[in-house]
């Protein structure tokens, strides 16, 4: 038996509650995210998103009627807006769930020999290229973390690759 959700049509002047409305229309919602993400995962994600965006106009809007359409709208942008982010690039949706984490630890997959390097930099040197490759934060991030300048974690960034090139050519020499 399929069940259809209410029609929320609204005569004017009835004021509808943003619980009740998203109660109703949320699998219909849900499903027009699948339709845009093609991923039932990030679906739910860019629906959340896009409700939250919701709720804050929601007072505002004239016309409650025409609110699947404001947030049929407020979807695509979130999801165009989610596939702008750097972080996106490289992630990949997949059904199964991988055996490990997907950053590899300083004793995994032959790093050992570099953080063997990085360990021989001196103290404020090597949180800097932690902080900055390894965690990746931003300069002004790894300003803010180490209660410097961004111009001192700039130069230390500089000096400590520098120092790692010239161990990691004597390592390749002497090995």
């Amino acid at each position: 038996m399929t069940t259809t959700a209410p029609d929320l049509r609204v005569v004017a002047g009835t004021d509808l509650d943003f619980a009740t409305y998203v109660a109703a229309r949320r699998p219909v919602l849900l499903r027009w995210a699948w339709s845009v993400t093609g991923d039932p995962h990030t679906a739910e994600d860019v629906l959340q998103a896009s409700l939250v965006r919701v709720l804050a106009r929601w007072d505002s809007l004239r016309d409650k009627g025409a609110a699947d359409a404001y947030l049929r709208r407020t979807i695509v942008r979130q999801h165009v807006s989610w596939h702008r982010q750097p972080w996106r690039h490289g992630e990949v949706s997949t059904a199964h769930v991988p055996d490990r984490a997907g950053t590899p630890g300083p004793e995994e997959a032959g790093t050992g020999e570099l953080w063997a390097l990085v360990r021989e930099l001196p103290a404020q040197q090597r949180a800097t290229v932690v902080l900055r490759y390894y965690e990746q934060l931003s300069v002004a991030e790894t300003a803010a973390v180490l209660g410097c300048s961004t111009g001192t974690v700039k130069s230390n960034t500089h000096r400590a690759l520098a120092a790692l090139r010239r161990r990691a050519d004597c390592a390749m020499l002497a090995g």
